[in-house]
């Protein structure tokens, strides 16, 4: 298994992948310290997740070019994503034990009754490799906080990403089957969902690999969270400060070379702001900086791989020739590396790939509305519904607004992040399922019910 530079096509490293002996003794050492750490003190597991978020500290340098040099970040931007996976540990190191204690329910007057959540066993967590480390922490820190052990199977370009995590909670103290990577392919993923000792599974990654896998898990009766793609509409109304709001679309769609689920990628813009709106955005997206992601300077960096660029230019192509416009960009970039440009479609036909798809870099289609109900029907007639955002200088009728939107994580003038205080997923295509917060670290979880009786005594 090897990583390659997107920026250069120069190899970083290789890997050996895991073989099926390999694989049988991670699974057996995952059942076999489950059983010992599931009766670990929460206070025990406080320590080590705080040691871990040390130790992301200690090595963020480290671990910041490493994610870069893999798929191609802007360095600056990985280095906070270091920093974001520390925070997530200290979360759950601080909020555990109490999201987890029993929880009393009124029952009979003779009874005790309350509801315990105790781990469920190994969790398969399937990742993608856009943000690399980020994704896996908000796995492994809630589920390591509840007893519960974990197996990475990470994206096949980020093998040293896969590797450094493993040796985050194995130098915090983790017992080493608590938290194991498995460099396989995609294509054994399956046979170690079906073991037994492999309890549920979770995956961040696209729609179809979502779906291979439900069926799976579905087939052993086995629980899943799927955080898949998103097609985020970012409506801009017509009391919007431009200007300001032009400063958060820009990172918006730019965040990560615009490889993020929750980027927004629908820029939905009232008629009376529309002009004034795409004016600004092609002259800010015009004057970022494209190049090295290791320059401090570079605001976008290259796409993870070569085939992402042909993805993406190939919804572009698709989308001028039903009757978009190319604003800005429109063409992958001629130099050494898997770039391509800020681009920016306006008059977006509505069953455009730009408008129905998920498009996966820094390309964003810009709509105009006339008000606020085509807005609305315009952000919600697509099959995803992860984030989705509003812009007004009202933010009462931005709430109101945003209790509209069909989309598990709706913000109203910020565009759409994960915070570990607050649950994270979407519906319909873009899965089931929550991640982060209370609700997040209770999915891997038994909500057992427990009934005691007091109405019988000795006599």
């Amino acid at each position: 298994m090897e990583s390659v530079n997107p920026a250069t096509g120069e190899r970083v490293d290789s890997y050996e992948t895991a073989d099926d002996g390999d694989v049988e003794a991670a699974l057996e050492r995952a059942d076999e310290t489950f059983e010992e750490w599931r009766d670990t003190s929460f206070q025990h597991r406080r320590e080590l997740l705080v040691d871990a978020a040390d130790v992301l500290r200690d090595r963020v340098d480290e671990y910041g070019e490493l994610m870069t040099r893999e798929m191609g970040k802007p360095i600056e931007q990985a280095r906070a994503e270091v920093e974001k996976c520390a925070w997530v540990c200290e979360y759950y190191a601080e909020t555990a034990e109490a999201h987890l204690q029993d929880e009393q329910v009124r029952g009979d007057e003779s009874a005790k009754t309350y509801v315990s959540y105790e781990p469920l066993g190994p969790v398969l967590a399937v990742m993608p490799w856009n943000f690399p480390f980020w994704q896996v922490f908000r796995f492994a820190a809630p589920n390591l906080a509840a007893g519960n052990v974990g197996l990475l199977k990470h994206a096949s370009n980020v093998p040293g990403c896969a590797e450094a995590i493993e040796a985050v909670f194995r130098d915090a103290g983790v017992p080493e089957g608590a938290f194991q990577s498995l460099l396989i392919g995609s294509d054994r993923v399956e046979d170690v969902i079906e073991d037994d000792r492999v309890r549920a599974v979770t995956l961040t990654g696209s729609e179809p690999a979502g779906r291979a896998v439900a069926e799976t898990a579905g087939r052993e009766l086995k629980k899943t969270v799927l955080e898949l793609g998103g097609s985020d509409p970012f409506v801009v109304l017509d009391d919007a400060p431009v200007e300001e709001t032009l400063e958060k679309a820009v990172y918006a769609r730019t965040q990560n070379n615009g490889e993020s689920c929750i980027a927004a990628k629908r820029f939905i813009v009232h008629e009376d702001v529309y002009e004034a709106f795409v004016g600004g955005l092609v002259e800010k997206l015009d004057a970022l900086t494209v190049g090295d992601p290791l320059d401090e300077d570079t605001d976008i960096g290259p796409m993870a791989r070569p085939d992402l660029v042909d993805q993406l230019h190939d919804q572009v192509q698709r989308s001028v020739d039903a009757g978009a416009e190319v604003a800005l960009g429109g063409e992958p970039l001629d130099r050494e590396g898997a770039f391509y440009p800020p681009t920016v479609l306006t008059d977006v036909p509505r069953d455009a790939a730009a408008a129905c798809e998920e498009t996966f870099g820094p390309a964003a289609a810009v709509f105009a509305v006339s008000d606020e109900q085509e807005a609305l029907e315009l952000a919600n007639d697509v099959d995803y519904g992860l984030g989705a955002t509003v812009w007004t200088a009202d933010p009462e009728r931005g709430e109101r607004f945003a209790r509209e939107f069909e989309a598990g994580c709706c913000f109203v003038n910020e565009y759409v992040k994960s915070d570990p205080r607050l649950p994270f997923g979407g519906v319909k295509d873009s899965g089931y399922g929550r991640e982060l917060s209370a609700q997040g670290i209770r999915e891997f979880v038994n909500r057992k019910t427990v009934w005691v009786d007091h109405g019988l005594t000795d006599e």
